[in-house]
């Protein structure tokens, strides 16, 4: 009898324990379910609300757009691949100030084109090819252009053309 009692009694546990483990894991489920829930909405409709202050709050004039100058003719340069020839062809045109800033610029076009030859030299194909290589190259370009005039600086770099080319 006393076996009797005792297996009994570890049906009954068992059943509670597989109970108690179907509670907690459902438990688990639904805070889970919950969370990515909650990750959803996050992603999905914050994003909706940041563009739609974006469109309420008043626009701002764009400033002004500065004189072009294009720097001609376009650059041809070895890059510094170590495991390949590779080229790379590209016409800059620089934005300035105003007149005073764009003759700076004409008189100093040797040393300017010089200092873009050398930045353009010591990069290599893969640092171009990317999106965020070739912006990282025109904020170079601006920064050492910038350091070169006396008169102003340069607004803006713009490719008009870029090509690399393996040999």
């Amino acid at each position: 009898m006393a076996e009797e009692e005792r297996e009994a009694v570890q049906e009954e546990e068992g059943k509670g324990g597989g109970k108690k483990k179907l509670l907690i894991l459902l438990v688990l489920v639904l805070l889970l379910a919950a969370g990515g829930g909650a990750a959803a909405y996050f992603f999905l409709f914050s994003k909706s609300e940041e563009e739609q202050e974006e469109v309420k709050k008043p626009k701002v004039s764009p400033q002004e757009v500065g004189v072009m100058y294009k720097l001609e003719p376009a650059f041809i340069v070895n890059l510094a691949d170590p495991e390949m020839t590779m080229y790379a062809r590209l016409s800059v045109t620089l934005e300035v100030a105003d007149q005073q800033v764009l003759m700076e610029v004409q008189k100093k076009e040797p040393i300017i084109r010089d200092a873009i030859i050398e930045i353009l030299s010591n990069k290599t194909s893969e640092e171009l090819r990317t999106p965020e290589g070739r912006e990282k190259l025109k904020l170079e370009i601006i920064k050492r252009i910038n350091t070169i005039l006396v008169e102003g600086g340069v607004r803006n770099a713009y490719f008009t053309e870029f090509v690399i080319q393996a040999e």
